[in-house]
């Protein structure tokens, strides 16, 4: 969680918070250890959708870091700063959608402006993926895959901005918020 042996109260606070977020029953949340050297302190959790008796999904998977640098890098404009993963696989016809990587974002911005979590700095990349299996792998036929890498400043660390990841990671794996307990259908 810290690198240097001191933790800020105001980021032992924010840990805190996050630490009690609770999140509907379709998404696994633990909390990881967190990279060493991205900043002086973080904190790091990761999300599954739906995961099998192996902790494996075939749905969907995330990670959400809180970072805080009280040197406030001008990268920042700030001391915290989020990162944030989320990952799904997708039919081959969706994944060849031109607007896909868009609507993906729109998601994320979609998710903070509703719950709330205000911001500044926001970043990231939509990729999507299309795949073929060839030989061995034949069998595994046509995928795709959507991946959504961010970040973002938030004005106060609360609980909104996880709230907003998590929303995110669902609604990649096909789960909009109100979906709880309803059956996913994949062809793989």
């Amino acid at each position: 969680m810290t690198s240097d042996g001191r933790t800020p109260a105001e980021f032992k606070v924010a840990a805190e918070k996050l630490r009690g977020a609770e999140f509907r029953s379709d998404l696994v949340v633990a909390e990881i250890p967190s990279p060493r050297g991205v900043a002086p302190h973080a904190i790091a959790f990761a999300g599954d959708v739906r995961p099998d008796e192996h902790g494996d999904s075939p749905f969907g998977t995330g990670r959400f870091l809180l970072l805080f640098d009280e040197s406030e890098p001008d990268a920042w404009g700030g001391p915290w700063r989020v990162v944030a993963f989320a990952q799904a696989p997708l039919e081959p016809e969706i994944g060849s959608d031109p607007l896909l990587a868009d609507v993906a974002w729109s998601w994320l911005v979609d998710a903070l402006a509703s719950r709330g979590a205000r911001h500044t700095a926001a970043s990231g990349t939509a990729t999507k993926t299309l795949s073929r299996g060839f030989g061995s792998l034949a069998y595994q036929g046509d995928g795709a895959q959507i991946e959504l890498r961010a970040s973002w400043s938030p004005i106060t660390p609360s609980l909104a901005h996880i709230e907003a990841w998590a929303e995110l990671v669902c609604m990649l794996a096909g789960l909009p918020p109100g979906s709880e307990q309803i059956a996913l259908i994949r062809q793989r």
